[in-house]
């Protein structure tokens, strides 16, 4: 026993920290779809969303550093701003709604998404909207993190069809994700705090830093076109996890 669970309970927070972050060390996403497929099935969504926000931060700041020489304020904060108003909306579904609904309307947007991505001989890119296009993308993006640690899929998704090349993406979408999970863990424990919540943190952090290594490296061995099939594989199972 540790931290009052039992050792099947640690066991499966630990599979989902370590699977985790091997996602999102490898791509700078998907954190959340791919550790809450799990956690979900042991904690309650408030512990879950804790975790989620607390790791995604803790994860992303350790690989933000080696990538500082393509971070461009300049493209970011439209992503920040819009999301800045999203997160406290999706705390507030999350805390007093039941999200089953969207969760399943997203999970049916990945799996398509996934699926055209992945099978695409290239992807059609979106050239017009300009800031306000982006704003709304992290807005969305910012809702969907309130509701559960999702703030990466929609400007992933995005950056994906600006055309970027993975460095410029990543450098774009991770400092978003650093911010909208911040201020999502602030918000759940503001609105629910949940000692509990954080007490698995702590329990949970050494193979959430195993996989994040273990994602960075294979980040490091992947063009940009097996970036977007690895993102693309990422989405189609995180949509398949949200339905199941």
């Amino acid at each position: 026993m540790l931290a009052g669970l039992s050792y099947e309970t640690i066991g499966f927070l630990w599979l989902g920290a370590l699977v985790g972050g091997i996602a999102a060390g490898g791509t700078g996403f998907a954190f959340g779809l791919a550790a809450s497929s799990i956690w979900l099935h042991y904690i309650d969504p408030l512990q879950s969303g804790i975790l989620v926000a607390g790791c995604g931060l803790l994860l992303h700041l350790t690989t933000i550093w080696q990538q500082r020489q393509h971070v461009e304020p300049a493209r970011i904060w439209p992503f920040v701003v819009g999301g800045l108003f999203g997160v406290p909306i999706g705390v507030h579904f999350l805390a007093y709604t039941d999200a089953a609904s969207l969760k399943i309307v997203l999970a049916v947007f990945l799996i398509v998404f996934g699926t055209y991505a992945l099978l695409a001989p290239k992807l059609a890119i979106v050239t017009g909207g300009g800031r306000p296009a982006d704003v709304s993308i992290g807005f969305l993006g910012g809702v969907l993190g309130g509701l559960g640690g999702y703030s990466g899929v929609l400007p992933t998704i995005w950056t994906q069809l600006r055309g970027w090349p993975k460095e410029t993406a990543r450098a774009v979408y991770q400092p978003y994700v650093i911010v909208m999970q911040a201020v999502t863990l602030a918000g759940i424990l503001w609105v629910a705090f949940d000692r509990a919540g954080l007490n698995l943190l702590i329990v949970i952090l050494p193979p959430l830093f195993l996989g994040t290594w273990i994602g960075w490296k294979l980040y490091g061995k992947l063009d940009d076109r097996r970036f977007r099939q690895a993102l693309a594989v990422l989405l189609i199972a995180s949509g398949v996890t949200l339905i199941v």
